[in-house]
């Protein structure tokens, strides 16, 4: 076949590849795997541009035996690590033999498992908190608490608040659930903005009043229809608002502003822009990026003395994407926050 004929081979594949022969030299390469190693890597040797030992192990006993193998081979860029699958394949040409490796990226699938994997520890840690604590009253008013009449009555309030924090938690993972599954098909109806905002203001309003914080509005535009679903869309400004209340109610008040935008780039055209201002204690700036994961919280005793699963942003965050809109969070530490939904308007 010879080198031309490698080179051919190694062009027409849709990952990187490189053939190695029996002088440890690399003969041929793709432009994709001299993209990820480096222009330079023709007529080099194979063990000063890969260096790591489980692929170099490889290697050397593919050319041994002839045998397939399967390996790993983990790059880093500007403190960016991507994980290749690395197949290993003899090749006999001229009675000598090459071996001809493809590089596969495998990043997203070990990065989707490992959220899989703390999706299911944090579920169980939320989920043991209560039920310990269920368990703990349960012997308590069985054996020690047996005839306190009032050692009951707190204890089975206690237990009632540890099982209604249960229920919200399987509550928000149901809804997680079903939006995320929802989340590539687009809504269809279509729902006046201002109308949900009004009907989800008047809805919370007590919460808020119970708290001493007044919600006040400011609609420079109404009428301001999208393709959306609009119980959805009730839940994002329920999580909003509700955040707002529960988080920034030092500051005695919530603000929920609502104005059109001629063009947003995102969308190419004309969007709604929804923001939930608090002016509470605000959020510190490192903390932002992370706060629409799932089971995030900036104060985790705070969150769950206040009744909050930790799901309520990922859950926004995932109901915006349905709608094809961004969810933009800002806040200054000590000066509030800022919660803004910017919505595509229907043509």
């Amino acid at each position: 076949m010879g080198n031309a004929g490698f080179q051919s081979l190694l062009n027409a594949l849709p990952l990187p590849g490189l053939a190695i022969d029996l002088d440890d030299q690399i003969i041929a390469a793709n432009a994709d795997a001299r993209t990820l190693l480096g222009d330079q890597i023709i007529d080099r040797s194979y063990i000063a541009m890969l260096r790591q030992p489980d692929i170099l192990h490889s290697i050397e006993a593919t050319q041994a035996d002839g045998e397939n193998r399967t390996t790993r081979y983990v790059h880093s860029d500007v403190g960016q690590e991507t994980l290749f699958s690395v197949s290993c394949r003899a090749v006999v040409d001229a009675g000598d033999t090459v071996v001809i490796l493809c590089f596969e990226d495998i990043t997203h699938v070990t990065q989707t498992s490992q959220m899989r994997r703390d999706f299911v520890a944090n579920v169980s840690h939320e989920l043991r908190t209560p039920l310990t604590a269920l368990m703990g009253f349960i012997e308590t008013l069985r054996g020690p608490a047996k005839n306190d009449a009032p050692a009951h009555d707190r204890f089975l309030g206690i237990m009632q608040s540890e099982a209604e924090r249960m229920n919200r938690l399987v509550g928000d993972l149901l809804s997680l659930s079903q939006v995320e599954s929802d989340e590539r098909v687009r809504p269809t109806d279509n729902v006046c903005v201002d109308a949900v905002l009004l009907s989800t203001i008047h809805s919370i309003k007590p919460v808020a009043d119970a708290a001493g914080v007044n919600i006040e509005t400011d609609f420079s535009d109404t009428d301001l229809t999208i393709a959306g679903d609009a119980d959805q869309l009730r839940q994002v400004f329920t999580n909003l608002i509700g955040n707002a209340i529960k988080y920034g109610n030092s500051g005695g008040r919530v603000t929920v502003s609502l104005k059109r935008l001629k063009r947003e780039a995102f969308a190419r055209g004309p969007c709604a822009l929804i923001q939930i201002t608090d002016y509470g204690d605000g959020i510190d700036e490192v903390h932002l990026p992370r706060l629409t994961e799932r089971f995030y919280r900036v104060d985790d005793h705070r969150s769950r003395a206040l009744g909050g699963t930790g799901l309520g942003l990922a859950i926004t965050k995932h109901i915006v994407n349905r709608h094809r809109g961004r969810l933009k969070i800002n806040s200054v530490k000590g000066a509030g926050s800022t919660f803004a939904v910017v919505l595509p308007i229907s043509a």
